[in-house]
């Protein structure tokens, strides 16, 4: 499905889950540690690309996104975002995080209705990551977590636009578990490693540290402070 890793210097790491699954908690405390000891780290953040940011606003904005369409937009971020932000420091040699990669959009795509070979197919430009960390935790937890800080849950996020509910809450969660059963069912057939997200985080952290920490032999260090060219 994805382009082999193999061309470039640096590594790729990756986490996913359901909203909820603390994931994201897990990535930014890796990307600290790595930059604690020394390493060229980088980040990259879902759905974060200028390039179609004003347009993905206004189609939320005036509920107008297909299930289609929105899978075309999101290939279009990540596409630029891989091309700006990722291979560029895996071509360098650099360790590169991503909060969120291909494997989000085949879950939420597919939970959408979308084709998953055709899904596939749309990013198989997407380097094949070092690791790719699942998070995974009970619906119900993740779901807890997220309902219980959200006063108000966006069109979109509630899955609204799949007609599971007139209720903003119930239809997320219908959507949240379906994006939950896509996600289980790509751990095997992706291969991607499973963390229990109901630990606590210092050891989901740890555990996360010691997959990482055998691949970053040769991983670019950051120059240290004062540091000059000409000075050695």
């Amino acid at each position: 499905m994805l382009r082999s890793s193999s061309e470039y210097r640096g590594k790729l790491f990756i986490v996913e889950g359901v909203d909820g699954s603390g994931k994201s908690t897990q990535v930014h405390l890796l990307h600290k540690w790595l930059l604690s000891k020394g390493y060229s780290a980088f980040f990259s953040e879902w759905n974060s690309s200028p390039l179609v940011k004003r347009t993905t606003s206004r189609g939320k904005r005036r509920h107008v996104l297909t299930p289609l369409t929105f899978s075309l937009v999101h290939a279009t971020d990540f596409a630029d975002r891989t091309e700006r932000n990722i291979v560029p420091p895996l071509q360098a040699g650099a360790a590169v995080m991503a909060d969120r990669y291909v494997f989000t959009a085949l879950a939420r795509d597919c939970a959408r209705g979308c084709d998953p070979d055709w899904v596939a197919q749309l990013y198989s430009f997407a380097v094949q990551p070092t690791v790719a960390f699942y998070f995974r935790v009970p619906l119900e937890v993740a779901l807890d977590r997220i309902l219980s800080g959200r006063p108000e849950l966006k069109w979109y996020e509630a899955g609204m636009d799949m007609g599971l509910s007139d209720d903003p809450y119930e239809s997320f969660k219908l959507f949240q578990s379906r994006i939950f059963e896509q996600y289980e069912g790509m751990v095997e057939r992706y291969g991607l490693t499973v963390i229990d997200g109901t630990l606590p985080i210092a050891e989901q952290q740890k555990q996360v540290r010691e997959i990482v920490e055998p691949h970053l032999e040769g991983i670019l260090k950051r120059p240290r402070d004062g540091w000059r060219p000409e000075a050695e």
